[in-house]
C-alpha cells in the first residue's frame, strides 16, 4: 500500500526548511504569505504555518513559488537533511524583487 507521507510522518519534507529560510529573512509567517500572494500563490498565514509544521501537502507548483520567494533551490527544499540555509543561495532581503516562478 502506498503511504503519502514523509519518513517522519509529516505531509511534506520542505516545511522545516521553509521555516528556517523565513526566519533567516527575518520575516513573519504573515509577511511570507503576503510575498507569496504577490507572486501569485494564494495562501494565508495559516497555510504557511501548516506547511512549516508539516500538516499541509505542498504541490510542485507551490514548491516553485516557495523556492522563488525564499531564494532557495527547489532541490534544497526537497532534501531530507535539515542542516541549515542552502549553500547555493543566500536569502535576499530586498522588498522589490520579482517573486514570480518561471513555470
Amino acid at each position: 500500500m502506498f503511504i503519502n507521507k514523509a519518513p517522519d510522518g509529516k505531509n511534506n519534507i520542505c516545511g522545516a526548511k521553509v521555516s528556517r529560510l523565513r526566519k533567516a529573512l527575518g520575516i513573519s509567517q504573515r509577511e511570507l504569505a503576503d510575498r507569496l500572494q504577490i507572486a501569485g500563490f494564494d495562501i494565508e498565514k495559516n497555510g504557511v504555518q501548516r506547511i512549516e509544521s508539516g500538516q499541509r501537502f505542498v504541490t510542485d507548483i507551490e514548491l516553485k513559488f516557495l523556492s522563488n520567494v525564499l531564494a532557495a533551490d527547489v532541490e534544497y527544499l526537497l532534501e531530507h537533511d535539515d542542516l541549515g540555509p542552502s549553500p547555493d543561495k543566500e536569502p535576499e532581503t530586498e522588498q522589490e524583487q520579482d517573486y514570480s516562478p518561471d513555470l
